[in-house]
């Protein structure tokens, strides 16, 4: 068995004392997110004009939730933050005892994937039922999810064991290569809607196989990578290894602790299907782009902390991991508060710009848009969130966070019952939000008090700096942008230029006035 050392690789990012440029790493992830998200929007207007936002698109968009809700549960979310710690300590000693315990892992966790995939497939009326109770009385909708979701939830295996070997690739410092994989999925979808429309077959099934190879090609994509750390090891099924179990104790508490805005969504498909027939598509669509600050900030964020708090953790070098949380959190500020604030005001441009064509009327633009507004209040919570949960999971700590997510999940529920009678699907949205907020709370006073980082003056001189140049950026928008009756009413290319000079106009209000205020790149750069 080789044990030849791994080369160095471009995403390491190492300055030239040695250290590790927090920064690169992000921006490494940051860059490949974009171009995921890029994508992502070139299949999402496809989608919007092929399936818009009627019965067959509801349909559709539960059967791709359901197997991506338990993805981020078993793989990016709970699985991830239990395992990547412990994956950090065998690093550490060495790559035969290293490969033994990605051997074991993978081996069970393909085996729970293998007989998990076939119960849902066999119970897949069941899960419709589940994720969306409101298709129970419309046959059609509840017969072509169900048909749907057979179809599409095979791709959870293939999908988690691409998250598994990503988490790998990701603590030997190789980001590009996992972020850049969802660029996968978006380029199946796109094959399979031209393919369908070339060849006359059926939209909503043409999709679903369309996810069922893009989970097959992104788990093919990782291998050589794996290869080159030769850590590609033979599944072993087994229970007695320490690290095992290690992760096994972490794991239980993390499922919800890790996948709290996944709960919260299933939340809101439950009940956006007992509502008008679209609430669920107007939900998707507006998520998809509370989905871009939330992938380029919080998820690139939160994947390079992970592994470099675990080792500060690991090291036991408490003011290396305060001041790599407290650069987490200025970054966080810095880039979510403006990403929200641009959301709320260009929501309508951008829903308009982007899906009004096809089979995307007046009416579901408008109440997309809504829902985006709704969302956007919650988006500097959330990226919040993806920076302080890794400080616990880094010190094998998902008790608390669990506990934590437990809170702000009750709370989602009792806003949501509360709230989508009187608000539709928007007060579903806000729900979101509202919660998204308590669970920040939670998170940073539980984070504070534990001494995770620091809270000085270096933070509260930062984000009054980004709260200025946001109050800017947000005026400059108010004062120049269109009304929403011009953007549902403008011809296409007169949308999109209108657009994209608001969003260079803002970006470069926001940034001058940031550099006027004095934050420079001294105060963005981080090594560990």
């Amino acid at each position: 068995m080789s044990t030849e050392r791994p080369r160095a690789s471009p995403d390491a990012a190492a300055t030239a004392d040695g250290l590790t440029d927090v920064t690169a790493k992000g921006a490494v992830v940051s860059s490949m997110t974009l171009l995921s998200r890029l994508s992502g929007f070139a299949r999402d207007v496809l989608l919007s004009h092929f399936l818009g936002a009627g019965g067959a698109a509801d349909a559709f968009f539960v059967a791709f939730r359901i197997p991506n809700f338990f993805r981020r549960l078993f793989a990016e979310g709970a699985f991830n933050q239990a395992f990547v710690p412990v994956l950090a300590r065998y690093k550490a000693r060495g790559h035969e005892e290293l490969k033994e315990f990605i051997a074991l892992v993978g081996g069970n966790l393909g085996l729970v994937l293998v007989l998990f995939v076939a119960a849902g497939m066999l119970f897949s009326h069941a899960l419709v039922t589940v994720f969306a109770p409101g298709f129970w009385n419309d046959p059609y909708r509840f017969g072509l999810a169900s048909d749907l979701v057979r179809i599409t939830f095979p791709y959870l295996g293939f999908i988690a064991l691409t998250a598994f070997a990503g988490g790998i690739l990701n603590m030997h410092d190789r980001f590009a290569v996992p972020a850049f994989t969802p660029v996968l999925l978006n380029a199946s979808l796109v094959a399979a809607m031209l393919l369908a429309t070339a060849a006359g077959a059926d939209m909503p099934f043409a999709l679903a196989w369309g996810v069922l190879a893009a989970g097959a090609v992104q788990l093919c994509f990782q291998g050589p990578f794996m290869a080159r750390l030769h850590l590609l090891a033979r599944p072993r099924v087994g229970t007695r290894h320490d690290g095992v179990r290690q992760v096994g104790r972490l794991l239980v508490p993390a499922v919800l602790a890790a996948s709290v805005g996944q709960v919260n969504s299933l939340i809101d498909t439950v009940l956006a299907s007992t509502l008008a027939t679209g609430s669920i598509s107007w939900l998707y669509y507006a998520d998809r782009l509370l989905e871009l600050p939330i992938g380029l900030v919080a998820v690139a964020l939160g994947t390079v902390l992970l592994p470099n708090l675990s080792r500060l953790a690991g090291r036991d070098d408490a003011p290396g991991f305060g001041r790599t949380v407290g650069w987490g959190v200025r970054m966080g500020v810095l880039l979510g508060l403006p990403a929200a604030v641009a959301l709320f005001i260009l929501a309508c441009p951008l829903i308009a710009t982007i899906f009004h064509h096809g089979e995307m009327t007046v009416t579901d633009v408008a109440m997309t848009a809504l829902a985006l507004q709704a969302f956007a209040l919650g988006v500097l919570p959330l990226v919040l969130v993806k920076v302080l949960a890794p400080a616990f999971f880094a010190h094998e700590d998902t008790r608390t966070p669990f506990r934590i997510a437990g809170v702000a999940v009750a709370a989602n529920v009792v806003l949501n019952l509360s709230m989508f009678r009187w608000f539709g699907h928007v007060g579903l949205a806000l729900a979101t939000s509202v919660a998204a907020w308590l669970h920040c709370w939670l998170l940073w006073r539980a984070a504070v008090g534990r001494g995770y980082f620091p809270v000085d003056g270096t933070l509260v001189v930062s984000a009054a700096r980004v709260l200025a140049a946001v109050a800017c950026m947000g005026l400059t928008l108010v004062a120049t942008v269109p009304s929403d009756a011009f953007w549902l009413s403008a011809p296409a290319l007169e949308r999109v230029v209108w657009l994209s000079g608001a969003v260079l106009l803002g970006g470069f209000v926001f940034a001058g006035a940031l550099g006027v205020s004095g934050l420079g790149l001294r105060d963005i750069r981080h090594s560990v």
